[in-house]
């Protein structure tokens, strides 16, 4: 398993330079996904920035995107 400790990752949103701490699993089902959609993890994550709640942050976002993900692929089967 890899390490469990958050990593910090750069983003660039709307042009503008950003990052968020996420756990390495995290980070790579989310490049994952951003490749089965067809999208740049800097397009997905402005996505997912522009959807969220102003008191969650955008790490936090985007664990959440993830879970969501997968709980749909699993229940599609």
């Amino acid at each position: 398993m890899s390490d469990a400790r958050p990593q910090k990752r750069s983003l660039t949103l709307h042009g503008h330079r950003t990052s968020v701490s996420l756990e390495d699993p995290f980070w790579q089902t989310f490049l994952r996904i951003a490749a089965e959609q067809g999208k740049t993890i800097n397009g997905l994550a402005a996505e997912i920035d522009d959807r969220r709640l102003g008191s969650s942050g955008l790490a936090t976002a985007i664990r959440l995107f993830v879970l969501a993900e997968l709980e749909g692929q699993l229940r599609d089967g």
